[in-house]
């Protein structure tokens, strides 16, 4: 037996997939969701073989929702957006159903499914879809980290910087830090340039925190947050943040 959890925020979206699946005798539906927080509980809780997840959700979007899981099942996104990177779906997700799907096209991502799950799904797959796919507007303005077994959203302006950790990064705000399993590049890349700095290697700087920079020497130099904390400045990230300043 296919175990099997559809999230979706529209009730006629979620029993239409209900409806599909009725063909398929060997999937059994175990939970149903309407938003991101219900659908990571019912995921660890039964652990499906397979989800239906919409990208578009109040509360953390379909991505988010991803992210927050440490066993990440196969994926078929169902959404009634195409503004995404549809190639970066079919090289890493089980498949993608653009809103409103039939039948025929519902029967072949099954298909896609069936040929993929006799082998096993890589979870790395899912990570790559996430690092391709994930730059998502909502992350421009917000961050959702997992404190333990509670979901955190952090406003973006409440970060003071992130620091690389590994294979994760850490996400600091005024009063602690969350691990996230994305890489500086990523929010190199989806966070505002003029507020979020790569001043080092392994630092991203908001500059809303910054209160001075302390020179070293000739090619380095610390920057001094408002609540004392030092952070390196590489010369490159240096020149960087100097431009940004216009200094």
């Amino acid at each position: 037996m296919i175990n099997v959890i559809l999230i979706d925020d529209e009730p006629l979206a979620r029993l239409i997939v209900q409806e599909y699946l009725q063909a398929f005798a060997n999937f059994k539906i175990v939970a149903q969701c309407d938003n991101g927080f219900e659908a990571v509980k019912a995921i660890q809780q039964h652990n499906p073989d397979l989800i239906f997840l919409d990208i578009q959700m109040p509360k953390i979007n379909g991505f988010e929702t991803l992210e927050l899981l440490e066993t990440k099942p196969a994926v078929i996104f169902t959404t009634a957006f195409d503004e995404y990177a549809l190639k970066a779906f079919e090289q890493n997700a089980i498949d993608y159903l653009l809103k409103p799907f039939s039948e025929e096209r519902f029967k072949k991502a099954i298909d896609k499914f069936l040929a993929t799950h006799k082998i096993e799904i890589s979870s790395t797959k899912v990570e790559k879809l996430l690092e391709t796919t994930g730059k998502h507007q909502d992350e421009a303005h917000r961050i959702v980290v997992k404190n333990g077994s509670s979901i955190l959203i952090l406003p973006i302006n409440d970060v003071m910087y992130i620091e690389a950790y590994d294979d994760y990064v850490k996400i600091f705000n005024k009063d602690t830090f969350y691990l996230k399993k994305k890489t500086m590049a990523y929010y190199e890349q989806i966070l505002d340039a003029q507020q979020f700095v790569r001043i080092h290697r392994s630092y991203i700087l908001n500059i809303n925190y910054l209160t001075k920079i302390e020179p070293l020497d000739k090619n380095n130099a610390l920057a001094i947050l408002k609540n004392g904390i030092k952070i390196p400045l590489s010369k490159t990230g240096n020149l960087k943040l100097k431009e940004i300043l216009n200094l």
